[in-house]
């Protein structure tokens, strides 16, 4: 994979150009960007790969879903459907896409909908009976024909934007420029015990504007894994498999490698479409441990109940009060 992206060097100009004249185009008017009379949140990133968006969207549910009616709106990706749709009781991850389906298991009062046209996904939304007060667009920073009131945008620590470059050699979607953008920086998947000089170093580094704010998160696990219907307390596990289809399973190895527990890993690329013979294998396992998201989509089929749990996850917000009182000063 190095080899190939040093070949693709070349492209690297190429694509910049293309992405900043983009945003330029929108920045300038020229390119329409439809605002919004009431409040839209986005979270985003510039990087490809998981930066934490989803931990972050249902952070912001719990945080207002208590205030305002609440209604997500995501792409859903590698969702077998195409256009909108909205979450029902017949949702699941092939209609809505993973990460969607997961909000909706968890948020029932939340309406979720996903649309890769999020100017018309909104306007679907908004023509609801029931219409939403606030809406949460998961993973659009880089979506410009909707131009949200409040931008959220993520960058990983062991990832920072600031010392990578754009597709094909890096990872980064568009220009660092683009963080320009944001109201909120959050610094995601820290350790807990960051220090406040190194968070200067970072700020510094990611040339925070004067009208933005930088916070730094951290992944806090659950002490128990779950199922449907059963908990196993975490370091009590006998050696299981760990099963994980996301775009960085490093931290949660980490995790459970400092707590002593014994695992073998089956690693997948994100959003793994799962094959027969996959689940054929890991129905021969005695206990397996995944993610939340890859839970939503292995836990359909039977063959793998009373032996495959998940560990919750949420992030912890260093200065969360002040993250709190920034995003509902927004929606108020």
């Amino acid at each position: 994979m190095k080899i190939i992206r040093i070949i693709l060097f070349p492209i690297v100009p190429i694509y910049f150009v293309i992405t900043w004249l983009r945003n330029r185009l929108f920045d300038l008017g020229i390119k329409s960007s439809k605002s919004y009379d009431f409040p839209i949140i986005c979270v985003g990133n510039l990087s490809t790969g998981g930066t934490g968006k989803t931990p972050m969207i249902e952070y912001l549910i719990r945080l207002l879903k208590d205030e305002k009616s609440v209604a997500t709106l995501s792409r859903g990706y590698k969702r077998k459907t195409e256009g909108f749709i909205l979450a029902d009781e017949n949702a699941n991850a092939d209609t809505i896409g993973d990460e969607p389906f997961q909000f909706h298991r968890k948020f029932q009062e939340v309406t979720v909908a996903v649309d890769a046209d999020r100017q018309n996904g909104i306007k679907a939304l908004r023509a609801l009976k029931l219409q939403p007060e606030v809406i949460l667009l998961d993973d659009a920073f880089q979506h410009r024909k909707v131009k949200a009131g409040f931008n959220i945008l993520l960058t990983a620590y062991n990832n920072l934007y600031y010392k990578d470059i754009v597709l094909p050699s890096g990872n980064l979607r568009e220009p660092r420029s683009g963080a320009n953008r944001a109201d909120l920086i959050v610094v995601t998947k820290c350790h807990k015990d960051i220090s406040e000089g190194e968070k200067k170093k970072i700020t510094s580094k990611l040339k925070i504007k004067s009208n933005q704010q930088l916070f730094f998160s951290y992944v806090d696990y659950a002490v128990d894994v779950l199922s449907e219907s059963d908990s196993l307390e975490l370091t009590k596990l006998p050696k299981f498999t760990l099963v994980t289809g996301i775009a960085n399973a490093n931290p949660l190895v980490d995790f459970l490698v400092e707590k002593g527990l014994k695992f073998d890993h089956l690693e997948f690329s994100d959003h793994y479409n799962f094959r027969t013979t996959d689940i054929e294998d890991l129905a021969s396992k005695s206990l397996i441990i995944t993610t939340e998201k890859d839970y939503v989509r292995l836990s359909s089929h039977k063959s793998l109940d009373g032996k495959l749990y998940y560990i919750p996850i949420e992030i912890k917000i260093d200065n969360a009060a002040q993250f709190n009182a920034a995003v509902k000063s927004f929606i108020n």
